[in-house]
């Protein structure tokens, strides 16, 4: 559960530093994002913005998309990871959803399309304007939620449910914040230093904080230097 912090008030530091920025791939509009978010599942943005133009110079919206066949797709993303099935989701949803304008918003109708869970649906929304029904969780606010102090565990959807729990719904985008924290500053191993959300973190105040710091290295004296100086001689 949340650490007894008023979480709504300590969050803003950490919404204001990330507000307005844009999701690191690479997208052009919201058919891009959605076929780039279904790909980026369990692999890196870096990798997806690599392959993605070739990808939209052949499929350039949801109707080219729609009448390709999910082996056609397999030139273009085979370097993605699980790219066979990716490559059957994309043609799945490029058929249901058959043209641009008919791509949802709604968290309900995202989750319904082929590859698209509760994170990915999120993303969507989020860079498409729409209001927000949930919190994005990858795996960096899953590592950096924790360690704040704003959920716990390790389950993307109970911690999604704790910061929703937390934060009023217009600081739901807390997710995206987090995330963009976890890639930049709360790494694997955390740059505290630096850190603006380090007067109300967790890990620093019960880890970093308490952990013993190294001694101090002591001078060599001039005698000793003279005698390591012989004996290196």
């Amino acid at each position: 559960m949340a650490s007894k912090v008023n979480w709504q008030k300590a969050i803003q530091p950490l919404l204001n530093k990330y507000k307005g920025h844009k999701h690191p791939l690479e997208y052009k509009n919201v058919y891009q994002l959605v076929v780039m978010v279904i790909l980026s599942a369990q692999d890196s943005d870096r990798n997806i913005n690599k392959i993605a133009p070739d990808f939209f110079v052949v499929f350039p919206d949801m109707k080219a998309l729609s009448k390709a066949t999910s082996d056609s797709l397999h030139p273009y993303i085979s370097k993605v990871r699980n790219f066979r099935n990716k490559s059957k989701w994309l043609v799945e949803m490029a058929q249901k959803i058959k043209t641009d304008k008919n791509i949802p918003l709604k968290q309900e109708e995202l989750t319904e399309l082929p590859g698209i869970g509760r994170k990915s649906a999120n993303v969507v929304m989020r860079e498409a304007g729409a209001k927000p029904e949930g919190v994005i969780v990858d795996l960096h606010v899953v590592r950096v939620a924790p360690r704040l102090g704003i959920a716990s565990g390790t389950d993307p959807k109970k911690i999604e449910k704790q910061i929703m729990e937390a934060l009023p719904q217009k600081d739901w985008d807390a997710g995206m914040a987090m995330s963009f924290l976890g890639r930049e500053i709360c790494r694997p191993q955390p740059k505290c230093e630096i850190c603006l959300m380090r007067p109300v973190c967790t890990y620093y105040k019960e880890v970093v904080s308490l952990s013993p710091q190294p001694p101090a290295v002591k001078k060599k004296t001039k005698t000793a230097s003279k005698k390591q100086g012989k004996l290196s001689d």
